[in-house]
């Protein structure tokens, strides 16, 4: 195993959503209304959790979905056929987004099957939890960074060219970058990164009639926390610090990336959702 496969793996990354107890709520809550008739999506870290939730609410609003995951195969394939059942196409491509010529191989594989990329949602990330500083590895520093942020660059760069007017980039970042995470230097440290990447590339795109935006979820029900390392102890009481007094459901984050990808957000670029429980973060 490679240093990059072994630095992936720590703490048992990404997580299979099928070991998760209880499961994460991914359904859809309501009826689509073609809000994404006939766009095609690409979604990375859509085996699991928030990418799953995501692609399959775009799929009952009309899109065909790509989803693009590390290696949790039977993830992936049940993501694929949540979007199959909504009558939608569905193409998995297994691989690091961290690795350029894998997202330039990836997006050509999705032009090969549908021909157009009309929004691309950067979902896909990872955290490893250290109480100090000095704990933190350049290896973990790199793969992190790799990952949550020149994984965006990446796959952005290789989509560039296939967006057309009234495409749609949709960033995740996260509640850390606006509060801090004493515990996630390295990966809330990326997430600030995130949201100036959304910020910058939507002034940069906007005049091509591309909107970026970006999503701020707090803490979500999904594989990357108690697979990220976090402690019994901590998930125990995971979300409870939240006005809301819970975590939340990937169901309950996903519409987010469903307004910010259709029309209905066609006068905002360069903003930030926060379905965060209630946190004010002014951002």
């Amino acid at each position: 195993m490679s240093e990059t496969e072994a630095m992936i793996h720590e703490d048992a990354l990404p997580g299979h959503e099928a070991a998760l107890e209880p499961k994460p709520d991914w359904e859809p809550r309501y009826r689509g209304s073609g809000r994404l008739e006939g766009k095609v999506a690409l979604i990375t870290g859509a085996d699991s959790g928030i990418g799953r939730a995501v692609a399959a609410l775009y799929a009952r609003e009309g899109a065909d979905v790509a989803i693009l995951y590390l290696c949790e195969h039977d993830d992936a394939e049940k993501t694929a056929q949540i979007i199959r059942s909504e009558g939608r196409e569905a193409l998995t491509i297994a691989g690091d987004v961290g690795d350029k010529a894998f997202c330039d191989s990836a997006v050509a594989k999705i032009i090969e099957k549908f021909g157009r990329i009309d929004v691309l949602v950067n979902n896909a990330g990872e955290q490893h939890p250290d109480k100090d500083i000095t704990d933190i590895t350049e290896a973990q520093l790199r793969r992190t960074f790799q990952t949550n942020i020149f994984g965006m660059f990446f796959l952005t760069q290789a989509v560039r060219p296939h967006l057309k007017k009234g495409a749609a980039i949709v960033n995740c970042t996260s509640v850390t970058m606006y509060q801090g995470s004493k515990e996630l230097l390295d990966y809330s440290s990326t997430k600030g990164a995130i949201t100036a990447f959304t910020r910058s590339l939507s002034e940069n795109l906007v005049g091509e009639g591309i909107r970026v935006n970006a999503v701020a979820p707090g803490p979500i029900w999904t594989p990357l926390n108690p697979m990220g390392g976090a402690s019994p102890e901590k998930l125990e009481h995971f979300g409870e610090n939240t006005p809301m007094g819970r975590p939340g459901q990937p169901n309950e984050v996903a519409p987010a990336f469903l307004f910010l990808a259709c029309e209905d957000a066609s006068y905002m670029s360069g903003q930030v959702l926060h379905p965060n429980g209630g946190t004010i973060v002014n951002g």
